[in-house]
Formats: C-alpha cells, sequence, structure tokens
C-alpha cells in the first residue's frame, strides 16, 4: 500500500469524526448529533467504515462487494426510518464526497504534491464506486419510503426530486413504476382561490396520476390563497417527432410539438380541480427542469383563466411572449388597463374579442361560439373600434386588443 493510502488510514478515525462534526454544524436536521451520544457513534461508526473500505479497495481498484452495497443501502434505510428529508439526504450525500476529496487534498499538500500516481488510482476509483455507493443508499432510502407513504406522496416526492435534480428520482421512478424521459413539458395549473385536498379531491388526482403515468404535486401556498399544481408531461421523442421539426425551430415556439394528450390531461386535471385555471407550459430537459417550471409558471401568470367546461387549454411562450414583456413595463400595462377600461361600457365586448381572437378572426365561427348573428358580432366590433380608436381586425388591433383581452382575463387587474 502506497504512502497516501497509509497516510488515509492513519487519519480515518480523525476525518470520521470531522465529518459528524459538519454534519451536525451544517445540516439543521443532524442537528441532534450533538446531543444524542448513540446517534453520533452510529453516525461515526457509519463515517469510519466508508473511510476504511476506501482504503482497502481503491489501492487495487477493487469494487464495492454486494455486501457493501448491502451496509450502504441499510444507512439509507436508517436515514430513512429517522425521518431524514430528501434536501438533508442529499446534502449529507455532497457534503461526504467533499470531505473525503479535503482529505486527499491535505494528504497531498503535506506530501508537497509526491504520490500524483496514488492520486489518480484514488480517482479512477472513487467516481464509479462512489455512484454506486449513492445509489445504494438510494434504493435503502427509498424502500423505507415506500413502506411509509401513500402512492400520491411518493409521486409527489418524485416530482420534487426531477425538480431539483436529485439523483434519487431513479429509484423513486422505479417505485411508483414510471419511466424517466429524455424531454419533459412542465405544466403549471394556476388557480386563483386553491382547493382544498379533501380526501376526495387526493383520490381524483391519485386516479389521474395512475392514468395518464405522470409526476405530479401542489405548489407552494401563497398568502393570497391562490395556489398551483405541477405536473411534468413526458415528451415524445424518436423519429417521428424529430421528422416534424421544421429546420432551425425553436421548440418553445412550437405548441403542436408537445405530446398529444397534453390537452386531455390538462381538461382531465381541471375538471378535478373544478374551478377556473390559467395553465403554463415550458419544455425541457431533466437537467433544465427548474428553469423550465420558472418559465411554465411566468406563463400560467400571463396567461387566461378559464373554466374546464371551456375547453382549457395548455399555453406557451408563444401564447403570451406580448404579455410576459408587459409585464416588465408598468407604463405599457398602464396604457393597456386604460383600454380595457373604455371597452367595459359597451356590451360583452371583452368578451366578443376574446372569441374573435380565439376564432382567428373568423366572424361566422366567432358569431356561432358567442350564440350571436354575424350583424350582431359586426356592431359590436363597430362599438370597440368608436370606443378605442382601433379596428380590431387590424394588425394593431390584434397586436394590442389581443394582449388586453388576455391580460384583463389573467385577472392581472383586480
Amino acid at each position: 500500500m502506497g504512502s497516501l493510502f497509509v497516510e488515509l488510514a492513519r487519519q480515518a478515525s480523525a476525518n470520521a469524526r470531522r465529518e459528524v462534526e459538519v454534519y451536525a454544524r451544517e445540516i439543521p436536521e443532524l442537528g441532534f448529533l450533538e446531543k444524542d451520544s448513540r446517534a453520533r457513534a452510529r453516525t461515526l461508526e457509519h463515517a469510519l467504515w466508508l473511510r476504511e473500505r476506501t482504503v482497502d479497495l481503491s489501492p487495487q481498484n477493487n469494487e464495492l462487494t454486494d455486501g457493501d452495497l448491502d451496509y450502504i443501502a441499510s444507512m439509507g434505510e436508517l436515514r430513512a426510518g429517522a425521518g431524514m428529508s430528501l434536501d438533508a439526504r442529499q446534502r449529507v450525500l455532497g457534503l461526504h464526497a467533499a470531505l473525503m476529496l479535503r482529505e486527499i487534498n491535505e494528504v497531498t499538500e503535506a506530501q508537497r504534491g509526491g504520490g500524483l500516481e496514488e492520486v489518480m488510482r484514488f480517482m479512477n476509483w472513487f467516481a464509479p464506486q462512489g455512484e454506486r455507493g449513492i445509489g445504494a443508499y438510494c434504493q435503502g432510502f427509498v424502500r423505507v419510503l415506500r413502506r411509509r407513504m401513500r402512492y400520491v406522496e411518493q409521486v409527489a416526492l418524485l416530482t420534487r426530486s426531477l425538480l431539483n435534480g436529485d439523483p434519487i428520482a431513479a429509484e423513486l421512478a422505479a417505485a411508483v413504476d414510471m419511466e424517466l424521459p429524455d424531454c419533459w413539458v412542465v405544466t403549471v395549473f394556476r388557480m386563483p382561490v386553491r382547493p382544498a385536498t379533501d380526501r376526495f379531491l387526493e383520490n381524483e388526482i391519485e386516479t389521474l396520476v395512475r392514468s395518464h403515468q405522470v409526476p405530479v404535486m401542489w405548489g407552494p401556498e401563497n398568502g393570497d390563497g391562490s395556489g398551483e399544481l405541477i405536473v411534468l408531461v413526458p415528451l415524445i421523442s424518436g423519429p417521428a417527432r424529430a421528422e416534424s421539426v421544421p429546420p432551425h425551430a425553436v421548440s418553445e415556439l412550437l405548441p403542436d410539438l408537445a405530446p398529444d394528450h397534453v390537452s386531455d390531461l390538462v381538461q382531465d386535471f381541471a375538471l378535478a380541480l373544478g374551478r377556473p385555471c390559467a395553465v403554463g407550459t415550458a419544455t425541457a430537459p431533466p437537467p433544465e427542469l427548474a428553469d423550465a417550471l420558472d418559465r411554465a409558471r411566468r406563463i400560467s401568470r400571463a396567461a387566461p383563466l378559464r373554466r374546464a367546461s371551456a375547453r382549457l387549454r395548455p399555453h406557451t411562450l408563444a401564447d403570451v411572449f406580448v404579455e410576459l414583456t408587459v409585464v416588465d413595463v408598468p407604463f405599457v400595462d398602464a396604457w393597456l388597463c386604460d383600454v380595457a377600461r373604455r371597452l367595459d361600457s359597451g356590451p360583452d365586448l371583452l368578451v366578443t374579442l376574446d372569441a374573435y381572437y380565439r376564432h382567428d378572426m373568423h366572424r361566422g365561427t366567432t358569431a356561432t361560439a358567442l350564440n350571436v348573428h354575424t350583424r350582431t358580432l359586426d356592431y359590436r366590433l363597430r362599438r370597440v373600434r368608436e370606443l378605442t380608436g382601433i379596428d380590431p381586425g387590424s394588425t394593431r388591433g390584434v397586436r394590442t386588443l389581443s394582449a388586453v383581452v388576455t391580460r384583463r382575463l389573467s385577472g392581472a387587474w383586480r
């Protein structure tokens, strides 16, 4: 055994104690280690064992044995059984890896940079075996969660782990029998009034989750009583989808690239929620889900609120990019709000404009949707022009009045 590994073995006990101290100091959930001598001794035992096995196996690049992996899995079970959160578990794994690398660096510096070959040997062992160890720890952790948590709670945990980029997502997905795709459509249902999560609604949500096979979780509660439901929809990939994408296309501007079943899924969940919703979506691969959630949330806030019975549809960046920009320019938003106030005196003018633009300014289809005669529709459009000085069918009208309608229906101007 080389001098690097001899020194690591000599310092293993002191380094294990330092690791326990770092856990207690930097992870609030493990602060109890300062006072609970039994828990501290068990944690110290684990930390020391990991270092001793590292020194035993890494010089010859030997793999962790099945017995080693079972022992590591038991550590995960112990922590899950004690109620450790996913965030704390991830922090423990990160700190352990950081401390192990720090210990290598300290020994190398003490040897004045010597033993480069041994350092490289250690690093070649540490990366793959560390990954196997983390996998075993996660398996043990999830085994306990499966016994203690209901299905919908496990799914919510999966959703949160995917959004946080937590590697335990793979184990959680296997536990709830879901596959993880290469890309997701992050879908946010915004509700002005969050429904009470009673048993009936929970059963409805669970049925939809099992039916659509999608990760779902409630967003954080807002102080104004509003709420959101977050759904991750697998994006269909493969040759068929690739052939349908125009050259140099920007995916966020192509709503048709979303899976065909997204609209049906949105409708099903909206009916279960039983209240007006605004739905925003954003597409991203797994490493970018947190940013996609932020985009989808912003889109949902700019999108119009509609009843589920009105055939609620998901909105993309392409649908509300103007309104998203307006939010950050207060004087433009104030101007649009003033235009909306001028329309309040007319007979159902905002409702008429909403239908007019949703039906691509087709008079006959719009009149049918409003259940009025085309002459009545024409009168209302003339009234809009009289009140605002803007022709709804002109380029300026489409740009201005469609933004007015969407901002009003989003609930932004309360």
